[in-house]
C-alpha cells in the first residue's frame, strides 16, 4: 500500500493513478490520518458488485425473524417535529 498527503497527491496525481491502476491501493491522508484511498476501476467494480442489495437483506431479516417481530402498525416515517428535552420523556 502506498501512502501519500494530498499536498503530495495534488502534485503527482498522475503517477498515483498509474499505481492504482497498476493493482496497488493509494492511501491518502491529511494530518497523518487516513481520509481516502485510490484504487483501480476494476478493483472498485468488484466491491460494488459484492454489496449486497439492502432492500434484499431486509426482506431476508425480515423472514428470518418473522415469529420475533411483528411490524404490523409500526409507523417508521421520521419526525419533522423537534424533541423538548425540558419534558420528561417517560411522564
Amino acid at each position: 500500500m502506498c501512502r501519500t498527503s494530498i499536498y503530495e497527491a495534488r502534485n503527482n496525481f498522475s503517477a498515483l493513478v498509474k499505481t492504482a491502476e497498476e493493482g496497488e491501493v493509494v492511501e491518502l491522508t491529511r494530518y497523518d490520518k487516513p481520509v481516502a484511498v485510490i484504487i483501480s476501476y476494476s478493483e472498485y467494480e468488484q466491491l460494488e458488485n459484492k454489496k449486497p442489495d439492502l432492500l434484499d437483506k431486509l426482506q431476508a431479516l425480515k423472514k428470518e425473524f418473522s415469529d420475533v417481530v411483528d411490524d404490523v402498525g409500526f409507523d417508521i416515517t421520521p419526525s419533522r417535529e423537534c424533541p423538548d428535552y425540558s419534558k420528561d420523556p417517560w411522564a
